[in-house]
C-alpha cells in the first residue's frame, strides 16, 4: 500500500535560521567517517601518518565533496543553464550535487595530499574508500526526508501498490493543496496513481549499508594495493546503474539513449569497468602493511620506511 510522504525537510527552525535534514545528513557522514578513519589510523593503516595528518585529509576531502560535488553537478547535469546564468554556480541553495563530481573532487584532494605525505595515492584511496558509504547512506535519506530525487511511478508496473506519494512530484491541483487537503485526498485514496519508487531509500540501502558492510569486512585486513579501491568502484558503479532504472531521470536530461539510458548510467559506466580494472590489477600488486610508529605530523616517513610492503 502506497504511503504519503509528509516528512518537513527542516530539522530546526530558530526564526530566519533553517538547518535541513539534509545538512545534517552530510555531517552525519562526516562524523562517521571520522570517526572510522581515526580508528584506522590508530590502528597503523596508514603508516607515517597521525590524527593531525588525518584531519588534514579529511579537510580536503571535505572540500574535494562539496566542491566537486557542486561543479559535477554544473557540468553534468545542468551545463545548459550555465551558459545562460554562470553565477548559477554559486546559488548552492538551490540544490544539485553531484555524487560523480564530488567523487572527483575527492580523489584530486587525495593526490594532493598523497603528493605531500610522500604516500602512493591508491594506498590512500584504498584507505578512504570504506569512509565513503556511510555518507552516501545518510545522504540519500537527505534526499528522502527532503521529498527529492524520487523515482519513478509504479503505476501500471509490477510493483503497482508499493510507493510513496511525494508531493512536490504531484500535478496540479494537487501540488498547490495544502497538507491537510492532501492527506485528506490521499486517504480517499485518489493519490494512490501517483505513487513513486522510493529509489532514495534504495540507494540508501545499496550504496550506503551493503557497500559500508562489504568494504568495512573486506579491509578489515590489509589487501593489495588498488583491491579496496576496485571493490568500492565496482560495488558504486554497478548499485547506481541498477537504481537508475526505478530513479526519475533528471527533468532537463531526460534520457539520452534508447529510451531508458541516462546520466547516472553514463557516468557509473567508468567506474564499473575500472573496478573491474583496478581488482584486475591488484592480483600482482603489494600490499601496505600496518605499522603502529606514525611520525609526527608534518614530518612523514621517507616511502622506504612506510611498513613492509608484500606481494
Amino acid at each position: 500500500m502506497p504511503i504519503l510522504h509528509q516528512i518537513d525537510p527542516v530539522a530546526v527552525a530558530l526564526g530566519p535560521l533553517k538547518i535541513h535534514w539534509y545538512g545534517l545528513m552530510y555531517l552525519l557522514g562526516f562524523g562517521v567517517a571520522w570517526w572510522l578513519g581515526r580508528r584506522r589510523v590508530r590502528a597503523g593503516r596508514l603508516p607515517g601518518v597521525d590524527d593531525n595528518g588525518f584531519g588534514d585529509l579529511m579537510f580536503y576531502a571535505m572540500l574535494g565533496v562539496v566542491l566537486g560535488g557542486r561543479i559535477g553537478y554544473v557540468l553534468f547535469y545542468d551545463f545548459g543553464t550555465f551558459l545562460q546564468d554562470p553565477l548559477m554556480l554559486f546559488k548552492v541553495w538551490e540544490g544539485g550535487m553531484s555524487f560523480h563530481g564530488g567523487l572527483l573532487g575527492v580523489l584530486v584532494a587525495g593526490a594532493w595530499w598523497s603528493r605531500r605525505q610522500r604516500l602512493h595515492f591508491f594506498d590512500t584511496v584504498d584507505f578512504v574508500a570504506p569512509l565513503v558509504p556511510a555518507g552516501l547512506g545518510f545522504g540519500r535519506l537527505g534526499n528522502y526526508i527532503g521529498g527529492e530525487l524520487w523515482g519513478k511511478p509504479t503505476q501500471g508496473t509490477a510493483f503497482e501498490g508499493w510507493g510513496v506519494v511525494f508531493p512536490r512530484a504531484l500535478p496540479q491541483p494537487f501540488a498547490s493543496m495544502d497538507a491537510a487537503t492532501l492527506k485528506a485526498q490521499f486517504d480517499a485514496g485518489l493519490l494512490d496513481a501517483f505513487a513513486r519508487h522510493p529509489s532514495q531509500l534504495y540507494q540508501a540501502s545499496l550504496e550506503g549499508v551493503a557497500m559500508f558492510a562489504a568494504l568495512v569486512w573486506y579491509s578489515r585486513r590489509p589487501r593489495p594495493r588498488y583491491a579496496v579501491s576496485g571493490l568500492f568502484a565496482l560495488l558504486y558503479g554497478s548499485f547506481r546503474f541498477l537504481v537508475e532504472f526505478v530513479r526519475e531521470p533528471d527533468a532537463q536530461l531526460g534520457y539520452l539513449a534508447f529510451g531508458w539510458v541516462t546520466m547516472g548510467q553514463v557516468l557509473s559506466t567508468p567506474l564499473i569497468l575500472l573496478g573491474l580494472f583496478w581488482l584486475w590489477k591488484s592480483r600482482t600488486s603489494p600490499t601496505l602493511m600496518p605499522s603502529l610508529s606514525p611520525a609526527p605530523s608534518g614530518h612523514p616517513l621517507p616511502p622506504g620506511e612506510r611498513g613492509k610492503h608484500g606481494a
